[in-house]
C-alpha cells in the first residue's frame, strides 16, 4: 500500500514528499527542498529503504537537499531531459538569487514525456508539462490514482511563468492537454499548498476557463 507523507520545507514552503510502500519498505523522495535532517528522520521513522529521488523541476526550492540525500543513500536522481540546463545553472535555477550560493544538480537519469519508470514495484508515468519551466514534469501513479504536479498545477491555481524558461500560454496548454484528461478522482499533490483532485480543478480552477 502506498503512503504519501510530506514536510513543508524552506524559504518557499515547498512540499517535499516521501512516498512509502508499506508492503516492500521502499520509498522515493520527490523534490527535496532542504532540511535534509528532517527527511532523514522521516526515512528512519518509517524504517524505509530509499530507492530514488524524483524532481518535478529544477528551481532551488525543490532541489536544495538533493546532494545530501543522494550521497547518504546512494540513490539515483531522475529529472526531465529538458530541465538539464536549468538544473546546472545557478542563475536559471535561482540558487544565487535566493541563497547567495551556487547549487546545481546533475541528474543520474534524464526522462522524456511518455517514459514509464519502475519504482516502488509499480509503473510511474512521466508527463512533460513545460510552462513553469521548460522541463517541468509530473509523475503519475495510475495504479494508485495519484499525481505529483510540482509547480505546474495547484489547488485553484497554476504555477507562475515569469521565471527563466517559463511560458504562461504553454503552461495552460500543458495542464489542459495532459493533466485534465486524467480521471476526476486522481489526487493531485502539488509543490506548494494543499492537495486537490483533477475533477475539483476542472470545475473550480478559473485559470483553466
Amino acid at each position: 500500500m502506498i503512503n504519501v507523507e510530506y514536510d513543508v520545507i524552506g524559504m518557499c514552503a515547498t512540499n517535499t514528499y516521501c512516498v512509502f510502500d508499506s508492503d516492500t519498505g521502499k520509498m522515493i523522495i520527490i523534490d527535496p527542498a532542504g532540511s535534509a535532517d528532517r527527511i532523514f528522520a522521516r526515512i528512519a521513522r518509517k524504517q524505509a529503504t530509499p530507492e530514488a529521488i524524483l524532481l518535478t523541476h529544477g528551481h532551488i526550492d525543490h532541489i536544495l537537499a538533493v546532494g545530501e540525500i543522494r550521497d547518504r543513500y546512494h540513490i539515483p536522481v531522475y529529472a526531465c531531459e529538458a530541465e538539464r540546463e536549468l538544473l546546472n545553472s545557478p542563475y536559471m535555477n535561482l540558487s544565487l538569487d535566493f541563497t547567495g550560493k551556487e547549487c546545481t544538480v546533475e541528474a543520474d537519469k534524464y526522462l522524456n514525456g511518455g517514459n514509464v519508470i519502475r519504482l516502488l514495484d509499480r509503473d510511474i508515468t512521466c508527463i512533460a508539462t513545460p510552462g513553469h519551466t521548460v522541463g517541468g514534469m509530473c509523475f503519475y501513479f495510475k495504479e494508485d490514482g495519484i499525481l505529483f504536479s510540482g509547480d505546474t498545477l495547484f489547488r485553484e491555481s497554476v504555477g507562475r511563468s515569469d521565471l527563466p524558461t517559463g511560458d504562461g500560454a504553454l503552461l495552460i496548454r500543458s495542464i489542459k492537454d495532459k493533466l485534465m484528461i486524467l480521471p476526476d478522482d486522481t489526487v493531485v499533490y502539488p509543490g506548494h499548498m494543499d492537495a486537490t483532485t483533477i475533477g475539483y480543478e476542472r470545475r473550480n480552477n478559473y485559470f483553466l476557463d
